[in-house]
């Protein structure tokens, strides 16, 4: 037995699981200080979805956020959450791309890059873990937790050990769902601390209410960190309640040597945050209920509210529960692939198509014809060949790792954006996210330079 350490989630997962990825740099300014003097094992501060949000919604530039968190971080690692070959977009990008991202992402100031794979298909993390070891990172090589045919202990396990063989330096459990029950918890600490020598991190949602029972079991189990959001953005699709966790596990051989003192100020910060969201509706009430069918569906809260805005737009709201239904049946159709992102949209969007087309597979996205034939990787259960036949017809699937396929991109990613290179991460911007980074590049020269696109002319830019 031995101290608990925390990973504070506010920064990024948190608020992505409850408003959207919207908290501005500006709000998390005046709590950085004094969560720098905590001594929580970690700060999750970049990643997911926070890159996107940054240009797409917020007007930041993600790569002066980081910086601007470090400054302000200086004994206190910070962490992200990279997918892997995807990055933080939504594709397969080059190698090329993956490592100069993973370099950028060191020299800015990340000290532990948590690199998952959305169909635990160990191919797609191989370029990231060897970059964030070339660079000197931490490597904290994560699985997606979910359940169904041929998910045991002895597959995660298995997995696992795999991944300290790829130089992972600890293992995440990534329970994106909040599918991972207590007992269930416990066993599967026990068979991967059994399987690996390495650190064990649990992370986990609320969504259906059994998140701080999870971590004590875990905890009890030998788990070494656990991921936990500060109060004022806890529970519901986020994580369970920081002081709640240090307060039960004081004076116990887990203690985690915080002070429940320490967190009250930052409690106050985030509180008052939570009451200005509450009243602008940012914060919907409805993503803090316990909802226990998720462990039914196995929808992430994300995912969920991203079905419900697809009904809406097309008038269909009513078609909900049809849809909820139709998810575990089309992931089944495919391999029984984890929800998460990017895997959650496709497997979530092709169930809506189901439903409103009235017939399975009439309309069929390019992202899920792309999945079925091998262009994400390897699903951890063979495809239903007949749904395969009915998708791809007689093509024949990839059996590489995906990335093979693709030729490097930086140079001509490069020479397509040079007239807005401001700082040279900007080419990984324009990499992941080009419409959106473009548009965020061209606001950016306005207060600048005091100019739009119609003065590009004069200054030699060419738009894309």
């Amino acid at each position: 037995m031995s101290k608990v350490k925390i990973t504070e989630t506010i920064i990024r997962d948190a608020h992505q699981s409850l408003i959207a990825t919207r908290m501005t740099t500006e709000e998390m300014l005046p709590a950085l200080e004094k969560m720098d003097k905590v001594g929580y094992h970690s700060i999750e501060a970049w990643g997911g979805a926070t890159f996107d949000s940054c240009l797409r919604f917020l007007g930041e530039d993600p790569w002066q956020r980081l910086r601007v968190i470090r400054d302000k971080v200086k004994n206190t690692k910070l962490q992200m959450l990279f997918r892997g070959q995807n990055i933080l977009g939504y594709r397969h990008y080059s190698d090329d791309v993956v490592a100069y991202f993973v370099q950028k992402s060191i020299a800015n100031g990340i000290d532990i890059l948590r690199i998952f794979d959305a169909l635990n298909d160990p191919r797609n993390l191989k370029t990231a873990i060897d970059a964030t070891r070339r660079e000197g990172g931490h490597v904290q090589a994560a699985f997606s937790y979910t359940t169904g045919p041929g998910y045991t202990l002895e597959y995660y396990a298995k997995y696992a050990k795999q991944l300290e063989e790829m130089g992972a330096d600890s293992i995440c459990i990534k329970d994106m769902a909040g599918l991972l029950k207590p007992f269930d918890a416990y066993d599967l600490v026990k068979a991967i601390k059994g399987a690996v020598r390495l650190p064990v991190q649990l992370h986990t949602h609320y969504t259906a209410g059994l998140a701080s029972m999870t971590l004590l079991k875990a905890v009890e189990a030998g788990v070494d960190v656990i991921d936990t959001a500060m109060s004022p953005l806890a529970m519901g699709t986020s994580q369970p309640p920081t002081e709640t966790l240090v307060a039960a596990l004081a004076g116990t051989p887990y203690d985690t040597g915080i002070d429940l003192g320490a967190l009250d100020e930052i409690t106050k910060h985030f509180t008052a945050l939570r009451e200005k969201y509450l009243a602008s509706g940012q914060l919907d009430v409805k993503a803090l209920k316990v909802d226990v069918n998720a462990l039914l569906y196995q929808v992430p809260g994300g995912m969920l509210s991203n079905l419900m805005r697809q009904l809406a737009d097309a008038g269909k709201s009513h078609l909900l529960g049809e849809v909820l239904n139709e998810v575990p049946r089309v992931r089944a159709d495919v391999g029984f692939p984890p929800l998460v992102t990017p895997s959650s949209q496709i497997v979530g969007t092709q169930a809506v198509f189901n439903v409103i087309g009235g017939e399975r597979y009439k309309m069929v996205t390019k992202e899920f014809r792309a999945m079925v034939r091998g262009e994400y990787g390897k699903t951890p259960m063979p495809i239903d060949p007949e749904v395969a036949a009915k998708i791809i017809g007689d093509e024949a699937p990839i059996t590489c790792r995906p990335a093979d396929k693709l030729a490097p991109e930086l140079d001509a990613l490069r020479e397509k954006m040079a007239g807005y290179l401001e700082q040279e991460e900007d080419v990984l911007t324009y990499a992941l996210f080009e419409q959106v980074a473009v548009k965020f590049f061209e606001e950016r020269k306005k207060k600048l330079y005091g100019i739009d696109k119609n003065a590009d002319a004069a200054l030699g830019v060419h738009s894309v």
